[in-house]
C-alpha cells in the first residue's frame, strides 16, 4: 500500500478532512472525484463534522475551507438532468433506507440541512474560501460568522441558470448579510463574481493572497479563543443571529437583561472581572457544551423543524 493509499484509508470522512489544533476544528472539503462538488455524502459528513465540533469541549472555534482549486463549485451534476428530481429512479435507488427527512410532506433540502447544522452551533465559525464557491458552495457559507477569501475565490448564486431557486435557507441569510438589492442582483443575474466584489458588498470581510488564506483564518480563530469565554462566545453567536428576526429592540433588551443577570453569576464572569483587575490574561475554564446553561439562546437542532 502506498503512502497516499494509507492516508486515504485513515480518513474518517470521504469528502472532507477533520482535525483539531490549538482548540480549533479545521474542516477541509476534499472530494477530488467531483472537484469538491456537493453530494449526499458531503451533506451528511458536513453535518456530522459540525455536530462533532459543537459537541467537543476541547473545541472553541471552527474553520471551514476547501482543498485544491475549488472551495465547492456547487452540486455534483454527474447525475444529469435528474440531479434535482428527487422523484426519479436514480434517487430512489441511492436512498436505500427510504427514511428521508421531510418538511411539510416534501424531502428536505440537503443544503438547508447543512446550513441549519452550521447555524445551530455554539462555536464561532470562520470560512476561508480558497476557490470557486458557487451555488451550494456559496450558500453553505452564509450561516458562518466570518468569511474571508483568497484573491482566487469566485462566487455565484446561479440558481436561475439551473431552473431553481436559492436554497440552503439563503433567502433568509443572504439579504441580511448584503441587503435585499445586492442579493437580488446576484440571484437574478446568476453571474459569477470575484472576491473584491464580494468584499465590497460585505459577503466577505477580507481578501488575502492564496498562500496567506488558511493561516489568516487560523490566526483569526486563535485571536478569538485565546482571550474569550467559550460560553460567552456561544451565547453571543446565538443571540446576535436570533435577534436578526426580532420585531423591536425591546425584544433584544428583554433577552439581554436575563442573560446579563444569569451569566453574571457564572464562574467565567467572575474570572473576566478579576483578571482585568489583576491585569492578566483571563483563564476561562467553562466549556461548551458541558457548561452551556439551558437558558442561553440557541437555534433549533439541525434535524428539527418547528
Amino acid at each position: 500500500m502506498t503512502a497516499a493509499d494509507q492516508q486515504a484509508s485513515a480518513r474518517e470522512y470521504t469528502t472532507l478532512d477533520y482535525e483539531v489544533t490549538d482548540r480549533i476544528a479545521l474542516i477541509t472539503i476534499d472530494n477530488p472525484p467531483s472537484r469538491n462538488g456537493f453530494n449526499g455524502t458531503m451533506r451528511d459528513e458536513l453535518i456530522a463534522a459540525a455536530q462533532r465540533a459543537d459537541g467537543d469541549d476541547g473545541v472553541r472555534a471552527v474553520v471551514l475551507t476547501g482543498r485544491g482549486k475549488f472551495f465547492c463549485p456547487g452540486a455534483d451534476l454527474s447525475g444529469g438532468e435528474s440531479t434535482f428530481d428527487f422523484t426519479s429512479e436514480k434517487h430512489a435507488e441511492s436512498d436505500e433506507t427510504g427514511e428521508l427527512p421531510t418538511v411539510d410532506g416534501h424531502r428536505r433540502d440537503g443544503g438547508g440541512q447543512v446550513s441549519l447544522a452550521f447555524a445551530s452551533m455554539r462555536k464561532p465559525m470562520i470560512t476561508a474560501v480558497n476557490g470557486a464557491a458557487v451555488g451550494i458552495g456559496a450558500t453553505m457559507t452564509l450561516p458562518t460568522d466570518i468569511r474571508i477569501a483568497s484573491t482566487e475565490a469566485r462566487f455565484g448564486f446561479v440558481f436561475a441558470h439551473r431552473g431553481l431557486v436559492p436554497e440552503a435557507a439563503s433567502s433568509w441569510f443572504l439579504p441580511r448579510i448584503v441587503g435585499i438589492t445586492q442579493a437580488l442582483d446576484w440571484v437574478y443575474t446568476g453571474r459569477v463574481f470575484d472576491a473584491e466584489e464580494a468584499r465590497a458588498a460585505g459577503l466577505v470581510s477580507r481578501v488575502v493572497a492564496p498562500d496567506e488564506l488558511l493561516e489568516t483564518a487560523m490566526d483569526m480563530a486563535r485571536a478569538i479563543v485565546d482571550r474569550a469565554s467559550a460560553v460567552s462566545l456561544g451565547a453571543s453567536r446565538q443571540l446576535l443571529w436570533s435577534m436578526l428576526g426580532a420585531s423591536s429592540p425591546w425584544e433584544a433588551h428583554r433577552r439581554d437583561s436575563r442573560l446579563i443577570y444569569e451569566m453574571g453569576q457564572l464562574a467565567d464572569a467572575k474570572e473576566g472581572v478579576q483578571s482585568f483587575l489583576d491585569k492578566r490574561a483571563p483563564e476561562f475554564e467553562m466549556t461548551v457544551p458541558k457548561d452551556y446553561p439551558q437558558y442561553l439562546p440557541s437555534f433549533p437542532d439541525a434535524d428539527r423543524i418547528d
